[in-house]
């Protein structure tokens, strides 16, 4: 479900953090209560990431793996979207990642991490759109 060239409507990243989100999970990193944290990737990529074999998309998911283990997180795994059975055309993603990390602090440095910085490039060029959630890891096994 890339998105097709010169569909101007989904055409512009968006990939725009949320701020009162990250002011909740910075409150959480600086709380005393911080704990391990899943987020789950809904990504829909670009006609030029060449999802799922081409070199930019490789090349982001390399980048992702070794940014996100530097902060001492890991991509517990990555799945294709096969359809969409519900929801509006525009919700349409291409793959789903779900990335534990240590702590909400440890997300947030991911960002400050100095090789990090081609990961977020990659990221502006392969993702479309992304919305990220992000899960407790007491209720299930949700760790590596």
């Amino acid at each position: 479900m890339s998105t097709a060239e010169g569909d101007e409507s989904i055409m512009d990243n968006h990939i725009t953090r949320v701020p009162l989100e990250i002011d909740a999970i910075t409150a959480t990193a600086e709380g005393g209560q911080d704990a391990s944290v899943m987020m789950l990737n809904l990504n829909r990529y670009t006609v030029a990431a060449g999802y799922p074999n081409g070199d930019e998309y490789q090349t982001y998911m390399a980048q992702l793996e070794d940014s996100v283990g530097r902060v001492g997180g890991k991509v517990l795994w990555r799945t294709p979207v096969a359809g969409q059975p519900v929801g509006c055309e525009h919700d349409g993603v291409d793959e789903i990642l779900a990335v534990w990390y240590p702590s909400h602090a440890s997300f947030l440095q991911l960002r400050e991490e100095p090789g990090s910085a081609e990961m977020y490039r990659l990221r502006q060029v392969c993702v479309a759109n992304a919305v990220i959630h992000r899960c407790p890891c007491d209720r299930f096994l949700l760790q590596p």
